[in-house]
């Protein structure tokens, strides 16, 4: 089993402060996003982003560092079952 956190098909949205314009969806792990979403917690993205998930997703783009980091992770997982 591996020691990478069960992540998110669907990513959760940033929410930010007044005046911010640059929002994104960030991939979590699914177990932090379910506790996140009954308890209102904070999460941490995988690119190390802390905040509370309340809005729709799809609404805005996927965080290109988030991407990021997940396409690396699935490339290390695919090149670890050869």
């Amino acid at each position: 089993m591996s020691d990478q956190p069960d992540i998110l098909d669907a990513p959760v949205t940033e929410v930010t402060e007044p005046g911010d314009h640059e929002r994104f969806a960030h991939y979590v792990p699914k177990a932090k996003l379910t506790e996140a979403m009954v308890n209102g917690t904070a999460v941490l993205a995988l690119c190390g982003k802390v905040w509370v998930p309340s809005r729709d997703p799809g609404r805005f783009p996927i965080c290109p560092e988030c991407k990021s980091i997940r396409e690396d992770m699935a490339k290390r997982e695919g090149a670890g079952s050869n």
